[in-house]
């Protein structure tokens, strides 16, 4: 079995693999191997009967915690096995805080440490009361706006005739007359008072992240800015795809509508909302969204590509969207995303955790350099291909020419792109007269 979030193998054992049994019963639990290589393999450790004297003895003085630790043998090499339980509060390693984040062990620090304390003391951020804040500090046009989407949406019962306070006590927002971190997030006049990195910040750029063409910031509350980016990005950073059926005039967007709303959507539902502001960087061939914060204990990238169970960061706002019919509880966003580029044709989006936060990017086109090294094409056969697109074609011996390839490498590499990558598609007669044109053009 492959390393997981709950697995991991060591040859031989250090004190700093601690750190992996720490991380272990902060998430999920797991199970630490000595004695088998990164494969899973036994590889025999000749120390095993000290260390099964001295491992549960450290793992209680420096964790404060109890482990299963065996002595096995798999093929007559020794292997140690120490299975980690879950625990329901924070453990440390010398003060520090560890988590497994996919295959690998990730110390918390900063906004993401509060956040996991919070987490195991039974509470989330947006579950805090903000004393700050009072009824004057939410905005009652929002509210309308709101249960106007939860009526359609049919998810929000005897909601008529409720006082505004009657109505955020309903939605969990508020404790008596005290409000909630999540109110002032989903339905403030100025939730920038409060948190300053509420905003989406817009970025035009060129061919890289130096060259920054022009930018925008928008501020407000939560549904607020779902409205408002999804405009200022068609108003001033996409370009409009202008079709024509009949004498009827037809505008397309890029990108998928759907796809661009799921991920605006995931991003203000599940930012870490003490960190850093929403980040859209526009490209001439890609978009990316990033949202500080990074993936919910045992969810995986992979995971992302499935069904999959819903684990928001900030469960209180995630269920007022739900409410509102804003987004599914069933964590079917990230389907959603794939789903719609794959009906427009465009590539699969890619989904990664950066610079501490989970980045979404979608592409505009497969014929791309770095789109078709992805699905496998080799170097001639990416010249090829976008050759045949500034073009319109390509012959066999125009392949060769260009290429310095035999007639029978050119063959092979075509037939490949017809055959096997469904981009190009073969016409004319056999001979001189054929040529590959772009599969649908």
């Amino acid at each position: 079995m492959p390393e997981q979030h709950n697995i991991e193998y060591k040859i031989s054992w250090h004190d700093d693999y601690l750190k992996t049994i720490c991380a272990f019963a902060n998430s999920q639990g797991g199970v630490l191997y000595i004695g088998k290589d990164d494969k899973g393999k036994s590889t025999d450790i000749s120390e095993h009967k000290k260390l099964m004297d001295d491992l549960p003895n450290k793992i209680k003085n420096h964790l404060g915690i109890t482990a299963e630790v065996n002595l096995l043998t798999e093929a007559q090499k020794h292997f140690i096995e120490i299975v980690v339980p879950s625990y329901s509060v924070a453990i440390s390693l010398r003060g520090r805080y560890y988590i497994r984040s996919g295959s690998t062990t990730t110390e918390l620090t900063g906004n993401s440490l509060n956040d996991f304390i919070l987490k195991k003391s039974g509470k989330t951020w947006d579950d805090i009361i903000e004393d700050r804040a009072s009824l004057k500090d939410i905005d009652e046009n929002t509210i309308s706006n709101f249960l106007n989407a939860a009526e359609k949406s049919g998810r929000l019962p005897d909601s008529k005739g409720l006082t505004k306070i009657q109505l955020l006590q309903k939605l969990r927002l508020a404790d008596d007359a005290k409000l909630k971190r999540a109110a002032i997030i989903l339905f403030g006049k100025d939730p920038g008072r409060f948190y300053p990195n509420i905003s989406v910040k817009i970025g035009r750029f060129g061919k890289d992240d130096t060259d920054l063409k022009f930018q925008e910031v928008v501020e407000g509350n939560l549904l607020h800015l779902l409205d408002e980016v999804l405009l200022q990005l068609n108003r001033k950073f996409l370009t409009q795809k202008i079709d024509f059926e009949g004498l009827q005039r037809i505008e397309k967007g890029e990108y998928p509508t759907a796809a661009l709303r799921e991920m605006l959507l995931n991003a203000l539902v599940h930012k870490n909302y003490s960190g850093a502001t929403i980040q859209i960087r526009v490209y001439d061939d890609k978009l990316s969204i990033w949202n500080e914060g990074i993936l919910p204990e045992g969810l995986t990238f992979e995971a992302l590509k499935q069904e999959h169970p819903s684990r928001p960061r900030n469960p209180i706002i995630a269920d007022v969207c739900f409410l509102g019919g804003y987004i599914d509880a069933w964590g079917r966003g990230t389907l959603k995303i794939i789903n719609s580029c794959k009906e427009a044709e465009l590539p699969e989006p890619e989904m990664k955790e950066s610079a501490g936060g989970f980045q979404v990017t979608i592409f505009k086109d497969i014929l791309t350099e770095e789109q078709l090294k992805k699905l496998g094409l080799n170097a001639r056969q990416i010249k090829a291909v976008l050759y045949a697109n500034e073009f319109g074609k390509i012959s066999n011996q125009k392949y060769q020419e260009l290429y310095g390839v035999s007639k029978a490498t050119s063959t092979r590499d075509l037939t490949e792109l017809v055959d096997n990558f469904q981009i190009l598609e073969k016409q004319g007669k056999t001979g001189v007269g054929t040529v590959y044109v772009l599969k649908g053009s």
